[in-house]
Parts: C-alpha cells; sequence; structure tokens
C-alpha cells in the first residue's frame, strides 16, 4: 500500500473527483455515513483554510501513480497528536474508502507520523479501528426517502396525538405572531449572523462553552454557507413568524443526506417551541430535495426522539502506537472523556449536571451585565 500526505490544497482535481465519486457510490454499497458531508474533501479543505496542521492521505494500491483506494483527513501535531478533522465540531469521522478496501490502522499512522488519532464520531464499518473504540453511541436519524406523508404516517403510528400535536404548533405560532413563513434555503449573510449570535448567547445561558467566541469557527461557518459542490452545500433554514425570523439551523448537506449542526431559536418564543417547527419543515423539504435521511446528531435530547425514525452509531476512541507521546495524552484525555460520558448517558446525573450548566450560566450572564 502506497500512502502520501498532502495538505487539502494540494490535491489534485483527480484526487478530488475521485473522493466525491466514492462518497458518491457509498450508498448504494450500504455505507451510507460514508456520504456524509462531513467527510468530504470540502469540509477538509474549509477547515485546512483555518487551521494549517489539516492533512489528508491517499492510499494507493499499485504505488505513487495508481488510482487512490482511500482518503483519510486528520489533524496533527508538532509532537505527532492526530485528532480527526474538526474535532468537536464534525458529527461523522474516518477514512473514505472503496468497497472491499481494506487497511492497517498502524501503517496509516506510520505514514501520517502520528503517535495517536483521536476520534470521537467515527462512521460505522471502519474495521481497522474498530479494536481502538472505547464507545459507541446513538445518532437519530429522521427518514424521508420515500416522501414527506410516509414520514408522517410513521410517526402516527409511534404516537398519533403526539404527531397531532407537533403539526400543529405553527398554527399556535402563527396566531400568536403572524404568518409563518418558511425558507429552505435562506442565502442572506444577515441571517446567519443571526443564527451565530443566538447559538452564542445559548451556549452561555446553558453554561457551554461558547464555540462562537472562536473567530476562527465563525470563519468556518461563513466559508462553508458559501460552499455549494456535489458533495457539500451548507444549508440555512430559517423559520419566520409575522415577518420575523423565530428559529433557524445551518446544516451541511450531501446529494444522500443533511447533517443537521447548529439549530436556535428567538427565547421570545420557546413556548411555541419553534425549534420543533422549523425541525419538520426542514424534513419536508429535504424530502422535496429528493434527499434520504436527516442526521440529528450523536447525543440524547428530547426533540430528537420525538422526531427519529431510527438510529445510526458512532463511535469515538483513539487508535495508537506504541510511543509515549500516545501514552501520555491518553492519560491526559481519558478521565474527562469517561467523566462526560457517565454523565450525559444517565438521566439521573445528566438533569443535575444541566442545571448546575445553567447555573453556571446565569453568573456569568450577571457577571457580564455588572
Amino acid at each position: 500500500m502506497d500512502i502520501n500526505v498532502y495538505r487539502p490544497a494540494e490535491l489534485s482535481d483527480t484526487d478530488r473527483a475521485v473522493w466525491t465519486a466514492i462518497q458518491a457510490e457509498a450508498p448504494c454499497h450500504g455505507s451510507s455515513q460514508m456520504a456524509n458531508p462531513f467527510l468530504s474533501p470540502e469540509f477538509a479543505e474549509a477547515v485546512g483554510r483555518q487551521r494549517r496542521d489539516v492533512r489528508v492521505a491517499v492510499l494507493r494500491d499499485d504505488g505513487p501513480q495508481g488510482e487512490p483506494m482511500a482518503f483519510f483527513p486528520y489533524q496533527r501535531t508538532a509532537t505527532g497528536v492526530g485528532r480527526a478533522v474538526g474535532l468537536g465540531l464534525s458529527d461523522c469521522q474516518g477514512l473514505v474508502h472503496r468497497p472491499g478496501f481494506g487497511w492497517d490502522a498502524g501503517e496509516l499512522l506510520s505514514a501520517c507520523g502520528l503517535a495517536i488519532w483521536e476520534f470521537d464520531h467515527l462512521a460505522a464499518g471502519q474495521q481497522p479501528f474498530q479494536s481502538s473504540v472505547t464507545g459507541t453511541f446513538a445518532s437519530p436519524v429522521i427518514d424521508v426517502a420515500d416522501g414527506w406523508d410516509s414520514y408522517v404516517a410513521r410517526m402516527r403510528e409511534r404516537s398519533g396525538r403526539g404527531t397531532r400535536i407537533r403539526l400543529a404548533l405553527e398554527r399556535k405560532l402563527a396566531r400568536a405572531a403572524g404568518e409563518v413563513r418558511y425558507v429552505h434555503d435562506e442565502r442572506d449573510p444577515a441571517m446567519l449572523r443571526m443564527l451565530m449570535d443566538w447559538k452564542s448567547a445559548q451556549y452561555r445561558r446553558t453554561g457551554r462553552s461558547d464555540r462562537f467566541s472562536h473567530p476562527w469557527i465563525i470563519a468556518l461557518v461563513e466559508h462553508l454557507f458559501h460552499t455549494r459542490t456535489e458533495s457539500l452545500t451548507g444549508l440555512l433554514s430559517v423559520l419566520y413568524a409575522g415577518g420575523r425570523p423565530v428559529a433557524a439551523h445551518f446544516g451541511l448537506q450531501s446529494r444522500h443526506l443533511l447533517a443537521c449542526w447548529f439549530p436556535a431559536y428567538d427565547p421570545a418564543f420557546a413556548k411555541f417551541s419553534p425549534g420543533m417547527a422549523l425541525h419538520l419543515r426542514m424534513a419536508h423539504g429535504a424530502a422535496d430535495n429528493g434527499l434520504s435521511y436527516l442526521d440529528l446528531g450523536r447525543g440524547q435530547r428530547e426533540h430528537k426522539d420525538l422526531l427519529k425514525t431510527r438510529e445510526l452509531f458512532v463511535s469515538e476512541g483513539w487508535v495508537t502506537r506504541r510511543h509515549p507521546v500516545a501514552l501520555a495524552y491518553q492519560a491526559r484525555r481519558a478521565p474527562a472523556r469517561a467523566l462526560r460520558n457517565t454523565v450525559v448517558s444517565r438521566p439521573e446525573l445528566r438533569r443535575p449536571a444541566d442545571r448546575l450548566l445553567k447555573s453556571v450560566g446565569r453568573v456569568r450572564a450577571w457577571r457580564t451585565a455588572s
């Protein structure tokens, strides 16, 4: 196996075309997650524009001039610590490969100059990495391949009353705030900035780390908003009531699926559940555009349980070589990750933790105001 490493911008047009073709064909071979836009060359290049440590390993079977068989995007520190591209932001990670292609994880890390490679949303089917998995988690999905009416029928089978209530959310919102209008593909950059402001306020209000306090993440999202290719389109969807935006979402779309990413809403309309109404509209729009499903992302949330039709699974862990850097990195990262997963997976711990974080958010807001 021949492995060459490049910066994303250094990839040839041929290599990029092969990468895109592998993704496009993946669902036909039972690997729908490999078609995720977070695994596209456009996402690796977009992160590479903001972070100088992004690299892509191209794996070939027949020497340097052979046909590419797989692409492995990653980030690397000077000490050889590797991370999935956009770790903490990306919702699908791994090696994009042709059907039936196998690789040796240790040989791959060695060729990339990595002592360790960390991931937290590894796609299913990455067999050479499976021995390095430390946990597997559900990623809820809304299936719309058979159309909107079919999705609604399936939801009614689960809970007829609950579905009627969810579908009536817009009528309540319209009575309170005025005519409801939905834009599936909003191209106004001002609406994107509004969404980031809402999301930033939500992070602070709930005591979470504010992703949009980092200029590079803002620049990344803005770049992706303007990206429109076969394998990645930045999709901003907005729900308006009485001419006023009340909920918005920014995600990444490929020809097969919509990867949900940053949803937020105006807290003034919280009692009308505008986020739920928005997701239903997004599902309708995705069905109309011929997508197969919406990936709601890893994590347990009430709205995901109410909307989902099934679940995909992603994994976390780290592939390592026998190296002191790998041992030191694991020793530092493992306890915090284990604690987080224990809290998130147990409702009796998650609810008090959420309340504590919201208290932190209130203190943070008070300090900011004073």
